[in-house]
């Protein structure tokens, strides 16, 4: 997460690609790197424009995406985005245009000031002070402060006397890990998509899979309220890299489900045994789902029972 916004003249992703290009039509998108920073043109043969790019978004294990500013100080999303499936460029998420009415329209989207705001909140700490956005001031990429809040009061209490006899130090900083289980998926989907984001968004299809919040709570396992075992970080670590590998994640699911056959379910363990195995349970019940306009595979968090040739659960 500490990686997930940066200077564009940063990005290691743009200067080991020094030249990039993806051509629709008669529109021809290039990114450009040297020493100096990344130039971002599109042309249509007949007229070009080009501007530097600015920030960079996304550590690149998936994509990363671009925005630049105009003479006019605003942001400006570029219409295309690098792919690491690709290892190229092609359009950004969403943002598709085959017919575009000029080289402005087929070259970008400008950016409102409040979704320039929700942009560097998820992907940037501090970018918005006394309710204000700070692009000089912010740190990019999401270091403790962006989960915790201000460390100020938590750094001077622990530096009190008596900072191991009393509460002073915990309760001067905010931790996640004390909400309810509802509320924890909601704070950690107001970043990576919660059901209301999903739903207000009218996001539909396999599109749903790249948040892994909204799909969680639809599993039939997360019923009304919830359950601490299954929230987002009773599964990962934030503090830590993410674990790729399946058997990573075993002994969480058999924290709620019984191992073997011959084992009763009980209040504190209520899933009934896996008839066919107790090892890499993801691969069958949270498969990979392929999102076509981000080109990679996304683990799908709705917990299921899923059969080949089953329609996509929405």
């Amino acid at each position: 997460m500490a990686r997930t916004a940066m200077l564009a003249a940063l990005a290691d992703i743009l200067h080991s690609h020094a030249a990039l290009s993806f051509n629709v039509n008669n529109f021809r998108y290039q990114i450009d790197t040297n020493a100096k920073g990344s130039l971002y043109s599109v042309s249509d043969g007949n007229r070009k424009l080009s501007y530097p790019l600015a920030w960079a978004f996304g550590t690149g294990r998936v994509a990363q995406s671009y925005l630049f500013k105009k003479e006019d100080g605003g942001f400006y999303e570029a219409r295309v985005t690098y792919f690491t499936h690709l290892a190229n460029l092609d359009f950004t998420p969403a943002r598709a245009l085959l017919s575009p009415s000029g080289v402005e329209e087929a070259m970008y989207r400008p950016v409102p000031p409040a979704e320039v705001q929700r942009c560097f909140a998820c992907h940037s700490t501090a970018s918005i002070i006394g309710g204000r956005f700070d692009e000089q001031q912010l740190i990019p990429g999401v270091t403790c402060e962006a989960c915790h809040g201000p460390g100020a009061n938590h750094a001077k209490a622990v530096d009190e006397p008596d900072a191991g006899k009393s509460s002073p130090v915990k309760s001067a900083i905010f931790n996640s890990a004390h909400l309810a289980p509802a509320d924890a998926v909601d704070f950690c989907g107001a970043c990576h998509g919660s059901w209301w984001d999903v739903k207000l968004a009218g996001v539909k299809g396999v599109s749903t899979t790249r948040s892994a919040p909204y799909r969680l709570v639809t599993s039939k396992c997360w019923g009304q309220k919830g359950d601490p075992r299954l929230t987002c970080t009773a599964c990962h670590d934030p503090h830590k890299q993410l674990q790729t590998e399946a058997s990573a994640y075993d002994q969480k699911c058999l924290s709620c489900h019984v191992n073997s056959t011959g084992a009763k379910i009980s209040v504190s363990r209520p899933g009934a045994p896996c008839p066919k195995a107790v090892k890499n349970c993801t691969t069958c019940h949270m498969p990979k789902i392929n999102v076509p306009e981000m080109h990679a595979d996304f683990t799908d968090h709705r917990i299921r029972i899923a059969r080949p040739g089953d329609a996509f659960p929405e």
